[in-house]
């Protein structure tokens, strides 16, 4: 079972169990700006991901769906989600699933999420929580700046990332769900992507740069013709609270419909829980 982490909200005491941790509890669980590779469009590939977050914002919106990978001690788990994002506004909405459990079966209802800057609310999750309620985290309290805590990679966060950008190759043309799109490969530093990252990014970033085991994140990302980010994969590294050893995490990341309507919603604060949750 996984460590309870405490939380005011609201007047009261919240426990809140990461999901990252509450999968592996169910389960058992260098240089600047080097350029290693020219775009075959020309210009530098480091230039070109260090715009990749603008260009998402001026794309207004889409849908996402995001999948996340951990393994420690011989165990492997995968969250997956989909829902929308509005990247002008920084807010999205995600449907996440739990991994099934190792007798291949799971009564784990699906986790809505909302998205906002400094904040994740939650919806089904905790013991105790009754159906109707959310559960509000306060992202400043997130040592992972809510890269891996939420089980699904906040995608405008995901873009930031690339703002860190240290090295860059061009791998080449490929396709992903059938658009024609621009590999890249490379690396990113959190602690560069934060100091260049949107007011409601820095701080998560910067948190993530000091809790990860290392904040240099190895990356994989496809633009289409416009430069919008089609898909990125960020491979994170943390220490796990729960067993000795590091966490690899690999965090994927599909966007697509672009300018799709994200009409997302923040719960008013008596929808809000603040009551105590016990983990499942």
């Amino acid at each position: 079972m996984a460590e309870r982490q405490r939380r005011r909200a609201g007047g009261g005491v919240v426990a809140v169990g990461l999901l990252v941790c509450s999968c592996f509890g169910a389960a058992g669980c260098s240089g600047s700006g080097a350029v290693l590779g020219g775009d075959a469009r020309g210009g530098d590939p480091v230039e070109i991901l260090h715009r990749a977050a603008d260009t998402l914002a001026d794309s207004g919106s889409s849908k996402a769906r995001t999948s996340m990978e951990m393994a420690t001690g011989g165990t492997r788990v995968t969250i997956r989600g989909h829902g929308v994002y509005d990247y002008r506004r920084q807010m999205g909405q995600l449907k996440v699933m739990l991994p099934q459990d190792p007798a291949g079966t799971s009564d784990h209802r699906p986790i809505t999420e909302l998205l906002a800057p400094g904040a994740l609310f939650m919806k089904n999750r905790g013991a105790g929580v009754p159906a109707d309620k959310w559960v509000r985290v306060d992202i400043a309290t997130l040592t992972d700046g809510n890269l891996v805590t939420g089980g699904a990679t906040d995608p405008f966060a995901a873009a930031e990332v690339l703002r860190g950008t240290r090295t860059a190759t061009y791998v080449g043309k490929t396709e992903v769900a059938g658009t024609a799109v621009r590999h890249y490969r490379g690396t990113a530093d959190l602690g560069e992507a934060a100091r260049d990252a949107s007011a409601g990014n820095e701080g998560p970033l910067a948190a993530a740069a000091k809790g990860f085991a290392t904040a240099r994140v190895p990356f994989d990302v496809y633009l289409d013709d416009e430069g919008r980010i089609r898909k990125v994969r960020h491979r994170f590294s943390f220490v796990n609270g729960q067993q000795k050893g590091t966490v690899a995490v690999a965090s994927t990341t599909l966007l697509y419909d672009f300018g799709v309507a994200a009409d997302v919603r923040l719960p008013a604060t008596g929808d809000i829980y603040a009551g105590e949750i016990a983990e499942e």
